[in-house]
């Protein structure tokens, strides 16, 4: 059954009269429910008796275990610290013993000019340049060389690994089932949660970081390569079984070249989750731009957190467009007897560059290290930017914070605090009960009761509340911009860089506006997270759009529809499913939100984890950020299966 045929149904307005009925004594009997639970105070709030100790268990637990596994974790750090030594001796620190220097900072910028030109022309080689000369100008060199030695270093860890655990995956259906029941709570968990463990077992300093990078970054490219192998085309595979292949040719010679635009998709998103939490990590002493950035922060110095903020944006920029240039790459055609020198001319250029730069810096100084009276900074006018704003603005703004804090948002947190603990828990088993059975049902009661177990009630209901907050606007914000760029190409055009833009930044830098603007605060955190998490409302709202049949549209049209009703009876349910996919994206967003805007205040789960770094407590950090991605997964299975039930009642399935 169509959309059309099912609103022109008879019996449609009957159906929509009972539903309406059943909804409101649905929400009676949930008022009533609740009303009961506050005469007994057991029901009110979660009971301090009733907390089970696993925070203290689980730190115990990691204890015992870094005691025991202190050879094999020296193994691993000696193994980690052989090649980051190598990267960080090659970039910024030298080898001072053996008289060696760091590559000059004009080798690198050709160096990234030239790697710019052979992936994607001279556009992309211009960019590349400037950008790194940013980086020397502006002071930020050693820092930004930190930063990027992690990411060299790690990358290709992630995708070996990655590719490893994706093709077992592919040869296993049990451990595939396995891997994606893993890959669903580490890519929910915060990135911060991935600290707490790794300190315990590996201290403080770049190490750690590195390894909590890699372990962060890897299952994007597991599950691409899960999904390269699986979406080959049977007669590729049963071209190469009839060729001889055996089961090992098969797979690298066929399998692998076949799936090559997905696995670059997965190393797309591998460096980008790298640089991502390469920048956090610096919450565990890693040396780079991220701890500059967060110093800054910490400081309110605000001109230099944005310096610091635009060389990360940069980098971040630069990383994503090489990696999707290098994904749509056409390899050039030489004429047959061409020479070596000819095919391989841009490392040849790379290789005289290179020298040349580090010659001529053993002459010039200036070439090697960038003098400081050249160094620019605009630190100081947005400062004084800033201070004009505190001085002539915030009388505006504040009023506008404070009403939108006191009458909205801490009315909202009001209600959620007031909510007895098992309506906390029985609306979304209730509403899980309705979309899929029991089995839907156990899964909000069994995470969040176990978060209750573990004392978290205050801090659930806190992330539950901004997570809430920060999903309504995103709806109210992107689903109509969605929908405006569905109507017209140019603006399309506009949004989705803006999006592409939006999702290319680390979420520390959205931290720098909210606190220029409206200083520390429940709306400073909803407004931080808002930023990222638009972008999957506005792209998957657009998708859906794009996607209604244009015959169904010309039928309404020739019913009598107008306009207004063709968005809404028509394009609206044809596109719901993806716009609830969206959604469960943009919860999804948010909840990676929540543990970065705990820097800037706040009493959820987050704070949890940023209190937990501090004194290595792994179980408060590791419960609480498996706490955030309990609430991603429960969105995720709610929301899910009522797209899924969409789709039934609209013939989309």
């Amino acid at each position: 059954m169509t959309v059309f045929s099912a609103m022109a149904e008879p019996g449609r307005g009957t159906d929509h009269k009972s539903r309406y009925i059943e909804a409101v004594a649905l929400g009676l009997t949930l008022l009533l429910t609740v009303f009961l639970f506050k005469f007994y105070p057991e029901t009110d709030k979660w009971p301090t008796e009733w907390v089970v100790p696993f925070r203290e268990w689980v730190t115990s637990a990691f204890a015992w275990f870094a005691t025991f596994a202190k050879p094999a974790t020296r193994a691993i750090a000696w193994f980690i610290t052989q090649p980051l030594a190598l990267v960080e001796a090659m970039l910024y620190r030298g080898l001072p013993a053996w008289g060696w220097h760091p590559l000059p900072w004009t080798a690198v910028v050709a160096g990234t000019t030239i790697l710019g030109h052979w992936i994607g022309g001279r556009r992309l080689a211009l960019f590349s340049g400037l950008s790194c000369f940013y980086l020397a100008i502006f002071g930020l060199w050693p820092d930004a060389m930190q930063t990027l030695a992690i990411v060299i270093v790690t990358v290709p860890l992630a995708a070996a690994l990655g590719l490893a655990l994706g093709i077992w995956a592919t040869r296993n259906p049990s451990v595939e089932r396995k891997l994606n029941t893993m890959f669903d709570v580490m890519q929910a968990t915060p990135h911060m949660a991935y600290l707490v463990p790794v300190i315990i077992l590996f201290g403080f300093g770049q190490v750690p970081a590195l390894l909590a990078t890699l372990i962060f970054a890897m299952p994007p490219m597991a599950r691409c390569t899960i999904l390269g192998i699986r979406t080959v085309p049977s007669e590729i595979l049963e071209a190469g079984r009839m060729s001889g292949c055996t089961p090992s040719q098969l797979l690298w010679k066929v399998e692998l070249p076949a799936s090559q635009q997905t696995l670059l998709l997965g190393l797309n998103q591998v460096v980008m989750q790298t640089l991502a939490m390469a920048v956090i990590a610096s919450l565990v002493g890693a040396s780079g731009l991220g701890q500059k950035l967060l110093f800054s922060l910490q400081q309110l110095q605000v001109g230099k957190a944005v310096e610091q903020g635009i060389a990360i944006t940069l980098i971040a920029i630069v990383l994503d467009l090489m990696t999707q240039a290098f994904m749509h790459r056409t390899p050039p055609r030489f004429p047959e007897g061409a020479s070596s020198l000819r095919r391989h001319r841009h490392l040849a250029t790379f290789i005289v560059a290179t020298m040349i730069a580090i010659i001529v810096a053993l002459m010039v100084p200036a070439l090697a290290v960038f003098p400081k009276e050249f160094m620019w900074s605009f630190a100081g006018p947005i400062n004084d930017g800033v201070r004009w704003v505190s001085k002539n603005l915030f009388s505006t703004i504040k009023p506008v914070r404070d009403w939108i804090t006191i009458w909205l948002l801490l009315p909202m947190r009001d209600f959620y605090l007031w909510l007895p603990w098992p309506v906390v828990l029985g609306v979304p088993a209730l509403i899980g009960l309705k979309l899929g059975g029991p089995r839907l049902a156990l899964v909000p009661v069994v995470l969040f009761g176990f978060l209750m177990l573990a004392g978290f009630w205050t801090p659930l209901i806190f992330t539950i509340y901004l997570v809430t907050a920060c999903t309504v606007l995103c709806i109210l914000i992107g689903v109509p911009v969605g929908i405006w760029a569905s109507r017209s190409a140019r603006v399309a055009r506009v949004v989705m860089a803006i999006c592409d833009t939006l999702q290319t930044f680390p979420s520390f830098i959205y931290l720098i506006p909210v606190i220029m603007l409206f200083q520390t605060s429940d709306l400073s955190n909803v407004i931080a997270m808002l930023f990222y998490a638009t972008v999957p409302a506005i792209r998957y709202t657009y998708l859906g759009m794009k996607r209604v049949p244009q015959t169904v549209l010309e039928a309404s049209t020739a019913s009598g529809a107008t306009r207004s009703q063709n968005l809404w009876k028509v394009e609206l349910p044809i596109a719901f499913p993806e716009i609830m996919l969206g959604i469960n994206q943009t919860i999804m967003f948010a909840l990676a939100m929540v543990a970065i805007t705990a820097l800037i205040g706040s009493r959820d789960l987050g704070q949890e984890i940023y209190k937990a770094l501090p004194g290595a407590d792994t179980g408060r950090g590791l419960l609480a950020g498996l706490g955030i991605a309990f609430i991603g997964i429960t969105a995720d299975r709610l929301i899910g299966a009522w797209a899924k039930r969409r789709k039934a009642e609209l013939g989309l399935m």
